[in-house]
């Protein structure tokens, strides 16, 4: 099956049109210290209906060496204790940009407003790290609703690219 990845970004910080709503049941955590089961859980229960496999067999120790990179930070959105969503930034100095690495929502938040919430947090946590430019990527493999509110948000495209994907039978 053939996929579209779309490349997004911002580069200034007054391109960012937030979407901040009042969500008082939900707790957002920079987890400074995430096991490798909260990354698998975060990962899994986001990725799995968006085909998410790059990292989906990674070892507790492959997962401990990643998350215990400089670069990388988690933020874990919880409502009543459980995964409503997720994010990770990871800082890239070869370009002084944050990427947005990973982001998505629980299947249980999708649909009341959270995901546009989420996003402004995430943008105003990369930004709080001075990059040059925030960015991220998304795919037609991912929410229909993704791209729109990453666009709405103020992320315009720069680099599109088609790809195979080769589905685990």
């Amino acid at each position: 099956m053939e996929a579209t990845r779309t490349y997004l970004e911002l580069t200034s910080r007054g391109q960012f049109r937030s979407a901040f709503g009042q969500f008082p049941d939900v707790v957002l955590e920079h987890v400074d210290h995430p096991t490798p089961a909260l990354y698998r859980h975060c990962y899994r229960t986001v990725g799995e209906a968006y085909h998410w496999r790059d990292r989906w067999d990674w070892t507790d120790d492959e997962i401990r060496t990643h998350l215990g990179k400089p670069e990388i930070s988690l933020y874990v959105a919880r409502r009543d204790g459980a995964l409503a969503g997720w994010y990770e930034l990871r800082r890239v100095p070869d370009d002084d940009s944050v990427e947005i690495a990973y982001f998505g929502l629980a299947p249980g938040a999708i649909g009341h407003g959270l995901g546009k919430h989420l996003l402004s947090c995430a943008v105003r946590d990369a930004w709080a790290l001075a990059p040059a430019r925030v960015w991220l990527h998304t795919c037609t493999l991912d929410h229909p609703h993704a791209l729109p509110n990453y666009q709405q948000r103020g992320f315009v495209p720069y680099r599109t690219e088609t790809y195979t994907v080769d589905f685990p039978a």
